[in-house]
């Protein structure tokens, strides 16, 4: 098996890493405006079972050429580049799969999956952490019931040694998560696809030590094309990120304050972008150079098996690597692209065009995650009565603001 890892990135080096471990994998190319910058954990591999390509993602004919080549391409490029991408694989007649969170997209995307089918090649958009890892375990909890009432998601990426005042550290570029702060939610609530704004109905979620207490709030992105699949399926569905306490009501402050804004503004004369200005003067203060960030991914679901009514829970936590430098994000995000790639060329991906609930088996992605360390832990929980939120979280739910119904 031969890969091409588009984007040399936190996400696209650990993946490049990971296949790189697998002694199926013959090659490993990783195309980058900057091959040389290569993620140290690479670098023992150059000229052996990995190399570089020099290539520019707006200039398409150096990577047409290299997708020729290979079994599948992993796309770790910035998502507006997720569609072009998955058109010239398919052509190519390689296996894609990206890291999406751009819904949009990901719609534009099924446009290929006749051609994909004819090709005999699958394209699995929404693969990294959420959307991707989380969807999957949502999808394997509700596949144990006969019907579901709820669904809830949690996925926090955090820096071990929070510093004031947003008590985070990036782990993925700043222009995305922002992003998702300023875009609304599609939750499920009664059935319906519903928006609500992002930072809203902010809750406390308890963990187990050293984690301990965290708050979660919407953000939009990370449930893929769940909630419209499972519109008038299931009651409730929603997800929300978790953050240290505190982290929210700065960044509403913020966000009010129009730093957030992606929309050019004139100040005396110069073109100023709000949110491009805000990430130039916090990214010193929010860089963490040591890694040392940890990821936790809850995943519960309620509903009935059997006409007895229950909760499961998956629980995933996981750390940076010092031995490989590799973030608790990149491996949880990166990892995931690259089980997916290794399924999709092993063809335990159906051909065609589907999200991570839809195509990709739960049992055997649970197994390869385990087997790098990284372990979703499953639990039964005592059931609660309907309507009430579970008793994990102790739910605010302050400033609900409901956009509007689709």
């Amino acid at each position: 098996m031969r890969f091409l890892v588009l984007g040399g990135g936190a996400q696209g080096s650990a993946a490049a890493f990971d296949l790189l471990r697998q002694d199926a994998v013959e090659e490993v190319v990783v195309a980058d405006l900057r091959p040389d910058a290569l993620h140290p954990a690479l670098r023992p591999h150059l000229g052996r079972r990995l190399s570089t390509l020099p290539a520019d993602a707006s200039s398409s004919d150096s990577i047409r050429r290299a997708m020729a080549e290979v079994s599948g391409v992993l796309c770790a490029l910035p998502y507006h580049f997720n569609y072009e991408m998955a058109r010239m694989a398919v052509e190519a007649g390689a296996h894609f799969t990206d890291l999406g969170g751009n819904t949009g997209i990901v719609t534009r995307q099924r446009e290929l999956d006749a051609v994909a089918r004819q090709q005999g090649v699958s394209v699995a958009p929404d693969i990294g952490l959420a959307p991707g890892m989380i969807n999957i375990l949502a999808q394997a909890g509700i596949e144990r019931f006969d019907e579901v009432q709820a669904v809830r998601l949690w996925v926090g990426g955090l820096p071990r040694n929070p510093r004031p005042p947003l008590n985070y550290q990036i782990v993925y570029a700043l222009e995305g998560m922002f992003d998702y702060y300023v875009t609304p939610a599609e939750i499920l609530r009664d059935g319906k696809r519903v928006r609500v704004e992002a930072l809203s109905e902010l809750e406390i979620v308890e963990f187990g030590a050293p984690i301990g207490r965290l708050e979660a709030f919407h953000t939009g992105g990370g449930t893929s094309t769940m909630p419209a699949r499972y519109e008038q399926r299931i009651r409730s569905f929603e997800y929300k990120t978790l953050r240290y306490p505190g982290h929210a009501q700065v960044m509403r402050a913020i966000r009010e304050l129009g730093l957030l804004s992606d929309r050019d503004v004139d100040y005396n004369g110069a073109i100023v972008n709000p949110r491009k200005f805000f990430i130039q003067q916090a990214t010193p203060s929010l860089r963490n150079e040591h890694g040392d960030d940890f990821v936790v991914a809850r995943v519960e679901v309620t509903g009935e098996k059997d006409g007895v009514r229950s909760r499961i829970r998956y629980e995933v936590v996981d750390h940076y690597d010092p031995e490989t430098g590799i973030t608790a994000m990149a491996r949880t995000t990166g990892f995931t692209l690259a089980i997916v790639a290794l399924m999709q060329a092993r063809g335990e991906v159906v051909a065609g065009v589907g999200t991570p609930d839809e195509v990709i088996p739960s049992a055997p992605y649970i197994l390869e995650l385990a087997e790098r360390g990284i372990r979703a832990r499953f639990e039964r929980l005592p059931a609660v009565s309907p309507g009430n939120q579970p008793s994990t979280a102790e739910s605010k739910n302050t400033d609900s603001r409901q956009l509007r119904t689709h």
